[in-house]
């Protein structure tokens, strides 16, 4: 449940900091107040979109910070988790947009994304705003609202899958059905290419040895020559450097006997003869091995320019093409595949026969909630003043399988224009309207599994002895789960276990609003204001009294 939230700079907020309570809580004010301003703050922090209008004017950014307990929520414990995030009995998520209109998120301190933020939010929070009844007439939304009743999200998200594969495939099989006569070109022009670049067996590491070896073979005269040289003037010749080092150490040797300043030059000398050596050794064997070989020239020559012949033809370095033969590969398998037409087929079929076999298991249990989706709604619009009418969830077949499902879901009402039952919008006044959707909302909340749910002016169009209704309606979802309604009529306030109250005031030219807990004295004046209007007369505060002595309180 949502523990506490804190906002920063937040339209006309300039800073608020409000702990939640379980149960039934409502937030009320004058007009204009800004009451939807701490629900619009607390859906930025769930990953809605924001932009820079949320920005208080003359501010930097806008920051909002939502705390909630999700100790007995093992489903967010195990996303975040897979998220590599922090896990705890808390979870903190935090939201800033700048006057930019740039916007920067945090999960437990975390950096992370605003869908990170929505996804994590489906678990948390379920917001039903004021304009709930319109959406209600859309048919998409009519479909979400029986499946999130029957509990059947992840059913519906197995059908999409198994749609969009049967679709993929049938996709591919007609694509290669309708280009068959060009499939088969391309796979001829291809095989040719392949058996080329196959007969001509390259390979990278080929190419930096070929190179290596036609300069040798090339330059094999120079190299000899150049060699023997080496060796003469080193060790052969009459004046070669090895004898003459030797002389020039032995005589030092001698002379160091008398003075051994000269014993050090003597043993670098020894060094030198050693190195040198080592060097006349390692000529000689080069030599014995260096040879000239032109035939051998020959044929490496002839590799070279083979392979130099198909870069060009296929306009890529020499080093590319082995990379080219291995893209012609992969695409001539794809072509194989694609040729055989009746395994693709069948492919389809197979696909198909999955997707109906799942997509049916979910219109079974549509069925079955929409009988007990109609008969609970009908009970609550009875309780509504509504007890003319009925409820009911009509599912029809579609056309051609949809991603959806089978059937296509639409909500119908009966006997508040005649017995027949007719789609929602062509029967219910905007009047009854609210009351249908606010039936359905209290209903399909009551089937969600998140802690907190919110209501945001939802009992637009209710009044009188409907509104305690509402009331108690509230009330007792307010004792399984965290609610918070923003709303307009006494006789809601009054059924809450706790109240909040919205100002707005000019604070040295600056309209702030600000939200005060409510204690009981409190909440008889607030109640009372919304009774009577501005004048608070002590029949209003006595009628408030009443009111909330016929509640049964909680807390």
């Amino acid at each position: 449940m949502l523990r506490h939230l804190t906002l920063r700079d937040f339209v006309i907020v300039d800073r608020l900091e409000l702990e939640f309570s379980a149960g039934f809580g409502t937030l009320t004010g004058e007009t204009g107040a800004g009451k939807s301003i701490l629900i619009d703050a607390l859906a930025l922090a769930l990953g809605e979109r924001g932009d820079a209008g949320v920005v208080r004017a003359g501010c930097d950014k806008a920051e909002i910070a939502a705390t909630f307990d999700v100790g007995a929520l093992p489903e967010v414990a195990a996303w975040l988790d897979e998220n590599g995030l922090d896990v705890g009995d808390e979870l903190l998520l935090r939201r800033v947009v700048d006057a930019g209109g740039r916007s920067r998120a945090w999960i437990n301190g975390s950096p992370a994304t605003v869908q990170q933020l929505r996804e994590v939010g489906e678990w948390l929070v379920d917001i039903h705003g004021q304009h709930a009844h319109q959406s209600l007439l859309r048919a998409d939304a009519q479909r979400q609202l029986l499946d999130a009743h029957a509990g059947q999200g992840d059913l519906v998200r197995e059908v999409g899958v198994a749609w969009k594969a049967w679709r993929e495939a049938e996709q591919s099989w007609r694509t290669a059905s309708d280009g068959a006569a060009a499939l088969v070109r391309e796979r001829e022009q291809l095989e040719w290419q392949v058996g080329e670049l196959n007969a001509l067996a390259f390979t990278a590491d080929e190419w930096n040895e070929l190179d290596i070896e036609q300069r040798r073979l090339g330059h094999a005269a120079s190299l000899i020559e150049g060699a023997q040289y080496a060796l003469s003037v080193l060790a052969e010749d009459e004046g070669a450097c090895e004898r003459q080092i030797d002389r020039v150490a032995t005589r030092l040797a001698g002379l160091a006997e008398f003075d051994p300043a000269l014993a050090d030059v003597a043993g670098l000398l020894g060094s030198v003869q050693a190195e040198l050596s080592d060097a006349i050794s390692t000529l000689r064997r080069y030599t014995d091995h260096v040879d000239l070989d032109p035939a051998r020239l020959g044929e490496v020559e002839r590799r070279i320019d083979a392979i130099l012949a198909q870069a060009r033809k296929h306009r890529v370095q020499p080093i590319d093409l082995p990379g080219l033969l291995a893209g012609w590969q992969q695409r001539l398998g794809e072509l194989v595949a694609a040729a055989d037409l009746d395994a693709l087929q069948a492919r389809v079929e197979t696909l198909h026969a999955a997707y109906l076999s799942v997509a049916s298991r979910l219109s079974a249990g549509r069925r079955q909630a929409a009988d007990d989706m109609g008969a609970r709604v009908s009970e609550i619009m009875r309780q509504l003043a509504l007890s003319s009418g009925r409820f009911e969830v009509a599912l029809l077949p579609v056309e051609n399988a949809a991603v959806y499902g089978l059937e296509q879901v639409e909500f119908r009402i009966g006997g508040l224009a005649g017995n027949e039952a007719k789609p929602l919008a062509k029967v219910a006044s905007g009047g009854e309207l609210s009351r249908i959707s606010l039936a359905i909302q209290v209903l399909t909340s009551r089937s969600a599994s998140v802690p907190t749910l919110i209501f945001d002016e939802v009992d637009v169009g209710i009044g009188g002895g409907v509104a305690e209704i509402v009331g108690r309606l509230l009330h007792e979802l307010g004792q399984e789960r965290q609610v918070l309604c923003v709303t307009h009529l006494p006789q809601v306030a009054a059924r809450a276990d706790w109240q909040w109250q919205v100002s707005k005031a000019n604070r040295d030219g600056v309209v702030l609003s600000a939200i005060q807990p409510l204690d009981e004295d409190g909440r008889v004046r607030e109640i009372a204001r919304m009774l009577g209007g501005v004048e608070i007369t002590g029949i209003t505060l006595q009628h408030a009294r009443e009111l909330l002595r016929s509640t049964p309180a909680t807390t």
